[in-house]
């Protein structure tokens, strides 16, 4: 096989899979790994695709709409936030960054048997989830609406985050990969979640298993600035080792 045919090829298989291994192409072709990786740089360079650990994922580059991503791995999502709410103690200041599974915990925090309870989000969805509570106070930063994610930005949004000190983070991303760290599609979001990052004691991601492997538009943080990561069942056991080699702790649920 041709050097083009086979690289159209993987493009197909990218196309019709999302994603695709170098362990796979390899015996698919019958050739070595090395040619393999040569063949993915090449696409990668020409904006076909999106290297990842062990193979390559089709680039995430644009947005989904919040009620379109409400729809995908529902249950996942609710599991995730189940076992995350059961991080919050009384009295803690958590942070909820927007997105649907960031949604799913704070439906499960409404339920916690909490006297007291500070949530800051810039998340509108988040917001009137939580709202109404006696025992949870809501704080909202302001700035400009992402109509996309229900979420505000921008420079308004970062100068009041600055201010505060949080115990915990729950964040929500669209890739976790293993060389390009958290990345989201919006350039405003993905420096407002640094933001939050850097304000943290703790940061722990949520993403269900579709996230890992995938890169978007903008960069978020590598993985070192990471402490916990909550997913489903579905991630695979290679990228569990490499997580926890990387020092992140893996809750699987």
């Amino acid at each position: 096989m041709l050097v083009e045919e086979r690289r159209r090829t993987i493009l197909h298989l990218l196309e019709e899979q999302g994603s695709v291994m170098v362990e796979e192409l390899s015996e698919r072709f019958s050739v070595s790994a090395v040619t393999v990786r040569a063949d993915l740089a090449a696409l990668e360079r020409s904006g076909r695709l999106v290297r990842s650990h062990g193979g390559a994922v089709k680039p995430q580059v644009y947005d989904m709409p919040l009620g379109v991503k409400e729809t995908l791995h529902r249950r996942e999502k609710m599991r995730i936030g189940q076992t995350a709410a059961q991080m919050i103690h009384d009295g803690e200041t958590v942070l909820l960054d927007s997105g649907t599974t960031t949604a799913a915990l704070a439906r499960e925090v409404k339920a916690l048997p909490l006297r007291a309870l500070t949530v800051i989000t810039n998340a509108l969805n988040i917001a009137m989830e939580l709202a109404g509570l006696r025992h949870i106070r809501v704080m909202m930063l302001g700035g400009m609406l992402r109509e996309m994610s229900y979420s505000l930005v921008g420079p308004h949004a970062e100068q009041i985050l600055e201010r505060f000190q949080v115990d915990r983070l729950f964040l929500g991303v669209d890739g976790v990969d293993l060389e390009a760290g958290l990345t989201t599609p919006d350039v405003l979001e993905a420096k407002l979640n640094t933001l939050m990052i850097r304000v943290a004691r703790q940061v722990v991601v949520l993403a269900d298993s579709s996230k890992f492997g995938r890169r978007s538009l903008s960069k978020i943080a590598d993985l070192e600035a990471v402490h916990t990561v909550i997913t489903d069942k579905k991630i695979s056991p290679e990228m569990v080792r490499a997580l926890k080699n990387a020092g992140v702790e893996v809750v699987i649920v």
